[in-house]
């Protein structure tokens, strides 16, 4: 199989996977799962390198474990800082298709902080915890622009029940968020704020708004 080479992170073909069969079924079913990436990120290329080693670690961590069929399931998570335009959710969307690229299997969901709280305000007929196990035990997930809704009690909990769930589990997650680092204690709380501290390698991302400068 061709390594697609519009993905940089494709230098992780995983070709120490004990079954080059399974690989490539991984291969195809991760990139089967780009469907649900926005059109928007669907050509997103990881190419910023502490993201190209965090995914790295994540290959490594499934190979590991000696599996007859790697996973990614466990592992650092990343903490993608910066103003807006700068690339976060770019880069995020390139771990993904990196990652799915990979060889190993990787079950991810990707949602906005904003919209996943909206998926779990109380509504007639719906659980709301059914709606949030997806989040929860998914391989990989990807919180994009965390802090960036009006803070709420109720937001809080929501945040902390996620991000304490996977640092228990320590399952990787990527976070985005245009936070400043000094003020993430008072935007998230410091119960989220300090599994962050520990679970998530920390990179800002600077320059200005990409999207500004596209439209010029």
């Amino acid at each position: 199989m061709t390594t697609d080479p519009t993905i940089t992170g494709a230098f992780l073909a995983a070709t120490d996977a004990p079954d080059p069969f399974q690989r490539e079924q991984s291969i195809d079913a991760g990139r089967r799962s780009w469907d649900r990436i926005p059109a928007h990120y669907r050509g997103a290329v990881l190419d910023h390198p502490d993201a190209q080693e965090w995914v790295r670690s994540l290959v490594a961590a499934g190979l590991s474990r000696g599996a007859m069929v790697p996973r990614i399931s466990r592992g650092p998570s990343l903490l993608l800082i910066g103003s807006t335009g700068t690339g976060k959710t770019h880069t995020a969307y390139g771990a993904i298709r990196a990652l799915t690229s990979s060889g190993l299997s990787c079950s991810w969901e990707a949602i906005t902080a904003a919209d996943l709280y909206g998926r779990l305000r109380p509504r007639h007929r719906v659980d709301s915890e059914v709606e949030f196990e997806p989040f929860l035990r998914c391989g990989v997930l990807v919180l994009d622009d965390l802090g960036a809704a009006k803070g709420s009690e109720w937001n809080e909990e929501i945040n902390y029940r996620l991000i304490n769930h996977r640092y228990e589990h320590e399952q990787p997650t990527l976070i985005t968020s245009n936070v400043p680092p000094k003020d993430l204690a008072s935007a998230l709380g410091e119960r989220v704020s300090s599994r962050l501290r520990e679970m998530a390698q920390r990179v800002v991302l600077r320059g200005g708004d990409r999207r500004k400068a596209g439209a010029a």
